[in-house]
């Protein structure tokens, strides 16, 4: 599936690049040492064939000032933003995933992790060493943050300016082939984060080649990508294809579409949501859009599933008492039952959503480093909490998502880190955090995102799983995956919830399966009635049951088939 920009093979030979390029007078590219001249055409393209090309060759677009360029459309960056690009032939890869199909959405059950802080490695090559592991797990999707070329060798990945490239530090584009057919020879989907809202602040060269950018929009980033252009909407939509169809991709999660704005006649989700859909139709597989969105509900523009952060919001303050910042506004049962059947808690929403429409979490890359400063539910909670907190996410209807290490209640934070080479974006970087979350380090000092100290803290610790409770943590969790295997997968609405605000007592019915969790530190007798009937699985060996009440501990839980 060919994309419009970018430099690709000629199937009569060589390299065709073209370039988006209208503020530009004159554009060349120097392939190793020879220069070449490209023809202007119209809407501001700039085409040319170099039939001498071949993969591998480094290359620099060469502006008319005569600046050294890396292409904006660039499939492989291996010297970083602001090298130069390599050429590279996508369909050299040797696939062995010909039998693949995708998975149904209700199937999903996430991972989500960082590739430079999984392993000590840090590349998708020790990535693969992992999937035995996950697979034990029963996930059954990998969820990649953004792998986009980013400054440096250290960061979150939402600063990646090179949309088009896989990092270099972490394999490149083969690595990450070999990582996705390695996923789906062990029947695991593997989903990417992309950023399709703002691109980052270092090696950002777009708009010296084109306005890709409008003032008549501010997002946290600054201005606005400009939606209202065909060429802009094409090399975003392209690039959504370009991971389905080179790549193999599975699904793509849009991190932040509260920060696309776009008032054309179709939206740009809209557009994506569509070509994208069609594409994979084309290839014979199954794929999907998940979004992440601040301003609430998004299904009427296509998108098959949305991130949902007020599971999160909802739970965690019960369990932590964190009620800072934005969860202030969260933290009773009520709103647990609430964000476990109906989704949305305080956000708008279109409608009730089906259980492949919302995906759950209890933590995430943001809700580790932001609300929590950094600490993860190991070094927070008790066993018996982390052990009640998967219970009710892996029995709720919706698609649960797990962060890396969460499994075994990993101890070693998830903290913000970058490696900008600019001094004065280094400063801003630290005071932007500083500022943003301020209402969350009152009482503890802000971690330098740019130390390397701070990025080497957050890889996982892998001996931990050879210890007590970490393992006896991983067995709950595969445990209740299991089950959540074994349950009928419920319709919209047929997951149903009693609860206690004073009590802090939360009872979940599915079709044939019921949860009964105490949140609380007090011990709770509970009226199950003729509801209750085999124990599937507990915290503790054997709840009390005197006629129909159950005598639950504090922070327990058990699940009951439904008589």
């Amino acid at each position: 599936m060919r994309t419009r920009y970018g430099a690709q093979p000629n199937p009569a030979g060589g390299f065709d690049f073209r370039v988006w390029a209208p503020r530009q007078r004159s554009l060349r590219v120097r392939v190793q040492h020879q220069e070449y001249t490209f023809r202007q055409e119209s809407e501001g393209d700039f085409f040319l064939n170099v039939p001498d090309a071949v993969t591998g060759q480094d290359y620099f677009l060469v502006t008319d000032t005569g600046a050294d360029r890396p292409d904006p459309a660039a499939r492989y960056q291996p010297k970083g933003v602001h090298g130069p690009s390599r050429l590279c032939d996508g369909s050299a890869f040797n696939w062995t995933d010909s039998s693949w199909k995708g998975l149904p959405l209700k199937d999903y059950v996430f991972y989500e992790l960082h590739t430079g802080a999984f392993t000590d490695r840090g590349t998708f090559d020790a990535i693969v060493e992992r999937l035995d592991h996950l697979a034990d797990l029963g996930i059954t999707a990998i969820e990649l943050m953004p792998i986009a070329e980013f400054p440096g060798r250290r960061n979150w990945g939402y600063d990646g300016v090179s949309l088009y490239a896989p990092h270099s530090a972490y394999g490149g584009p083969d690595g990450l082939r070999k990582l996705v057919d390695a996923c789906h020879a062990r029947n695991f989907a593997v989903v990417l984060d992309v950023v399709y809202n703002h691109l980052g602040p270092e090696g950002n060269y777009l708009g010296e080649f084109a306005p890709y950018f409008t003032a008549k929009y501010q997002t946290p980033w600054g201005d606005a990508l400009d939606y209202s252009r065909p060429e802009v909407r094409r090399f975003f939509v392209d690039n959504a294809l370009y991971w389905l169809s080179e790549f193999h991709i599975d699904a793509l999660r849009l991190d932040a579409v509260h920060g696309i704005f776009d008032d054309s006649p179709k939206h740009i989700l809209q557009q994506l949501s569509e070509e994208f859909t069609a594409a994979a139709q084309v290839l014979g597989r199954q794929a999907w859009l998940i979004a992440e969105s601040e301003s609430g509900d998004v299904r009427d523009l296509g998108i098959d599933a949305i991130w949902h952060d007020e599971f999160h919001h909802a739970l965690i303050p019960i369990l932590t008492g964190n009620r800072r910042g934005y969860l202030r506004k969260y933290g009773d049962t009520k709103q647990v039952a609430q964000a476990a059947t109906e989704g949305f808690v305080i956000w708008e929403s279109s409608g009730p959503f089906h259980p492949t429409e919302l995906v759950s979490f209890i933590q995430n890359h943001d809700q580790v480093a932001n609300p929590c400063l950094g600490d993860r539910q190991g070094s927070m909670l008790t066993f018996r909490q982390q052990q009640v907190a998967a219970a009710v996410l892996c029995f709720s209807p919706w698609l649960p998502l797990i962060f890396m290490g969460q499994e075994y209640g990993e101890t070693n934070p998830f903290l913000y880190f970058v490696s900008h080479t600019d001094a004065a974006l280094v400063e801003a970087v630290r005071t932007g955090r500083r500022a943003e979350f301020a209402s969350f380090y009152e009482t503890r000092e802000f971690p330098d995102p740019q130390d390397a100290h701070t990025f080497s803290r957050c890889r996982l610790d892998w001996t931990k799983l050879n210890q007590r409770p970490y393992l006896e943590l991983f067995s709950t969790y595969r445990d209740l995956l299991a089950l959540r295997k074994r349950l009928t997968w419920p319709a919209k609405g047929q997951v149903k919830a009693r609860y206690a605000e004073t009590s802090g007592w939360l009872v979940l019915t599915r079709p044939d399966a019921i949860l009964v969790a105490n949140l609380s530190d007090s011990p709770v007798d509970v009226d199950l009635g003729a509801a209750r009937g085999e124990l599937l699985w507990s915290t503790t060996p054997a709840p009390v049951i005197a006629n129909s009440n159950l005598s639950i501990e504090p922070w327990s839980a058990a699940i009951y088939t439904s008589s």
